[in-house]
């Protein structure tokens, strides 16, 4: 098998399934937390972030068969990079525990999370998503469609932080 298309299939349905199991967890703390009370505020943009988190790795992956395979140091780099950014969001989501979901939701009158990664960053899960998106560009080597899921879906996560930093009580 041609090394661009093993490392881009390999690399991206390692990502889906990843997903998969975060989407899992989810749901089961969805259920969770909508029981305790949870309020979920409007103006998310957790539909588009559905299909576009997946629908970027798809694209990069697509991308890498095309052009990869990657420089050996670039995909050594971007398998660190994973590495790194996997602990901060099992860290990240770790210290959330059933508080942590895909969708924004809120218990009234708990208190905000300020272990683990939080006691350094307010939003460390978003953080790695980056390094994520960064990390498999690299390793699949897909330039173009990393630049773009990195700008594209960054602009997601800054909208989806404004609606989570006013659920939460901290509007900059």
């Amino acid at each position: 098998m041609d090394p661009a298309l093993a490392i881009a299939l390999l690399t991206t349905v390692a990502m889906l399934l990843v997903m998969g199991g975060e989407a899992v967890l989810s749901s089961f703390n969805e259920r969770l937390l909508r029981a305790r009370g949870a309020i979920e505020p409007a103006g998310d943009v957790i539909n588009l972030m559905r299909w576009a988190y997946p629908g970027a790795f798809i694209a990069m992956g697509i991308e890498g068969m095309l052009t990869g395979p990657a420089p050996p140091n670039v995909l050594a780099g971007g398998l660190a990079l994973l590495g790194f950014a996997k602990a901060l969001k099992v860290w990240a989501i770790s210290s959330l525990g059933s508080k942590w979901s895909y969708r924004v939701l809120v218990v009234p009158g708990e208190p905000l999370v300020v272990t683990g990664p939080y006691r350094f960053l307010s939003h460390p899960n978003y953080l790695a998503v980056v390094g994520e998106i960064v990390s498999v560009a690299a390793v699949v080597w897909a330039p173009i469609t990393g630049t773009l899921a990195v700008v594209g879906f960054g602009r997601l996560m800054i909208s989806r932080i404004r609606v989570e930093d006013r659920a939460l009580g901290r509007v900059h």
